[in-house]
């Protein structure tokens, strides 16, 4: 096992293998190898043009999925490092993670849902899954990016029994006989640390970039964020070391100065309180970790100041009459490119944006049929659905 890693970390000498076996790189491990062929997936570049909480078009300094996800990574990172887990696939799942996501954030991924409730649902983490399981179609052997099981498993945030079985159906068989990437959710067993990881740095991440955009959207007040203790400490802070920050001048300077504050209080609360439950659980191997409870936490105090935060930004900028406003327009657009896309199949390419091939050759009509206009969809980024509604509908719902 590598020295530098803990005995509860993922080594990739041990790693339970991917769908298809390949030979491994002379210079690289397998997890390196997985972050390697995120990067350079179709999925991954266009997250440059998928909503995060504001439209694509509505700014260009406004974070997008993929500046999300570099965010997550390079938390992700800090944090196992600390830890002694693997950084490498902390760094594939952060990158992957958001691969599934529809354009329009939660709002397309709703419509979409809503959409395909006759034939199984939208679950953007299943779908992160699937582009990584099938629909990336980049090497002559397999569909897929071939990622190692740990890999995969940390994509799967959530799923249902119902998909879970349905996964372990179509799983290979695993000489461990411990099961696919969907029996921990059939046998309520944790996935790796690196995974937890990945879970709580995504959570840090939007809440701090979120409070950053809404700021600056003019949507929220630097006066009304202040109202939440975690952030009016890192305020607080800020302007004793710097007591300029509180001129009217300084307010950009003082959000950021804050902000920063604010990632590294919640960052070493969790290194701090997940070094101490690991402490205490003692695991020797990823297996123990797996039949643990939750080792990766944060403080009693500091969850109770993330979910503070999490309900401030849910009240005052998600559900903000402008970006409901925007949000139903594009619930709209999804809904109607899939009723569109249903009625006349021939409307979609030959492939869809992953390069899955004969989305055409579908016949209408099917569950199989809806998962081909539900796998396109939720492909498009941002600008290209909207100018699709447009060809389709002659409509422009989004400007």
């Amino acid at each position: 096992m590598n020295q530098a890693l803990a005995p509860y970390a993922c080594d990739p000498a041990q790693s339970r293998g991917r769908r298809h076996a390949i030979a491994p790189a002379p210079t690289r491990t397998d997890y390196q190898r997985d972050r390697d062929r995120i990067v350079h997936s179709s999925a991954f570049r266009r997250l440059v043009y998928k909503t995060q909480v504001f439209l694509n078009h509505e700014g260009d300094l406004f974070r997008t999925r993929m500046t999300h996800s570099l965010e997550v990574a390079q938390l992700g990172r800090s944090v196992a490092r600390a830890l002694r887990l693997n950084e490498d696939l902390v760094e594939a799942i952060a990158l992957a993670h958001d691969l599934g996501h529809t354009p329009f954030g939660h709002a397309g991924q709703d419509a979409l849902h809503r959409c395909m409730a006759d034939a199984g649902g939208f679950e953007h983490n299943l779908q992160s899954l699937r582009v990584v399981d099938l629909l990336e179609q980049r090497y002559p052997e397999y569909d897929g990016l071939n990622l190692t099981f740990e890999a995969r498993e940390g994509i799967l945030k959530h799923c249902s029994p119902a998909n879970a079985q349905a996964l372990e159906a179509s799983e290979p068989a695993f000489a461990d006989g411990q099961g696919g990437v969907g029996q921990r959710f059939l046998a309520h067993t944790r996935p790796s640390l690196e995974a937890q990881l990945c879970n709580l740095a995504d959570e840090i991440a939007y809440n701090a970039h979120d409070v950053d955009d809404g700021v600056r959207s003019g949507l929220i007040t630097l006066e009304q964020v202040r109202g939440l203790a975690i952030f009016e400490q890192a305020c607080a802070s800020a302007i004793c070391d710097f007591p300029a920050l509180s001129q009217a001048d300084q307010q950009r300077r003082l959000l950021y100065e804050a902000l920063r504050r604010m990632l590294s209080a919640q960052v070493y609360d969790l290194i701090a309180s997940s070094q101490e439950a690991i402490a205490q659980a003692r695991p020797d191997s990823v297996y123990a970790v797996r039949q643990s409870p939750a080792l990766l936490l944060f403080s009693p105090d500091m969850q109770k100041n993330a979910r503070e935060l999490k309900q401030f930004l849910f009240r005052h900028l998600y559900r903000h009459p402008q970006v409901v406003e925007k949000m139903q327009q594009a619930q709209q657009v999804v809904t109607d490119l899939f009723q569109a896309y249903r009625a006349a199949p021939q409307e979609m390419p030959a492939a869809t944006p992953q390069g899955a091939p004969a989305t055409q050759a579908r016949l209408p009509g099917s569950p199989a049929d809806a998962r081909a206009v539900s796998d396109y969809i939720a492909g498009m980024t941002d600008r290209f659905a909207a100018r699709e509604h447009q060809r389709l509908t002659g409509q422009r719902l989004l400007a």
